[in-house]
């Protein structure tokens, strides 16, 4: 999801913890790839339930001693709800095959669509808030002891498999800061029953900023 998860998985692992993706209009033939062609089309085709097909992998921003980027590994549910609202699940990995759970992040809010995005055909900005709920679940020893060090205050101990909310909370590993909700600009595209974000740059910059927007896609999720 972001530089900020990423900096603290890869204190604990040559890996980093990173929140949302980017999602794709979803096409009205699966078979042909029809498209749909306004906002309000997407809206609707993206309601329901997607999850990744396979473990995937980001460029996280830390580097190795030889200067190459540091890999992160997650695989995403995501839930797209009427009136905007999402709920996504980020699931971060030690390994590439998602077999050592490392973290489970969990996000709930709001889409704001922000018009067409040149990538394709029907594709859309939207930048997804976090609104609603931001929670933490460590789920390997290494990524709770490092929480505990630089994420003590404000929070009870931090232990494998008990999740915490960093909800409207300062949280330094994410760069979280009290009163002002995360947010990523991103993107959505649709086409074969599929759903696309955005791809992670491939200098490891998160979706922080409009000029940090994806101009590519990412892996795509697919109906649950």
């Amino acid at each position: 999801m972001s530089p900020r998860h990423q900096t603290l998985l890869s204190m604990v692992l040559p890996l980093a913890l990173a929140a949302c993706g980017a999602m794709p209009p979803t096409s009205t033939s699966s078979t042909q790839g029809a498209l749909p062609v306004t906002v309000e089309k997407t809206k609707q085709a993206i309601v329901g339930d997607w999850t990744s097909i396979a473990p995937e992998v980001r460029p996280s921003a830390q580097k190795t001693p030889d200067g190459a980027l540091k890999p992160f590994y997650l695989r995403r549910e995501f839930k797209a709800l009427p009136d905007d609202r999402f709920e996504l699940v980020i699931a971060n990995s030690a390994d590439p095959y998602g077999k050592v759970p490392l973290a489970k992040i969990l996000i709930k809010g709001r889409m704001h669509w922000k018009g067409e995005h040149p990538i394709a055909p029907g594709a859309q900005k939207v930048d997804f808030m976090a609104d609603e709920a931001y929670e933490v679940t460590p789920l390997l020893q290494g990524f709770a002891d490092v929480l505990n060090q630089i994420a003590a205050q404000g929070y009870a101990k931090w232990e494998v498999g008990q999740t915490q909310s960093v909800f409207g909370k300062s949280f330094a590993p994410f760069g979280l800061t009290a009163g002002k909700n995360f947010m990523e600009y991103d993107l959505v595209y649709m086409s074969h029953g599929l759903l696309f974000w955005g791809a992670r740059n491939v200098d490891g910059r998160g979706f922080d900023t409009e000029q940090n927007r994806p101009t590519n896609l990412q892996i795509p999720l697919a109906r649950r």
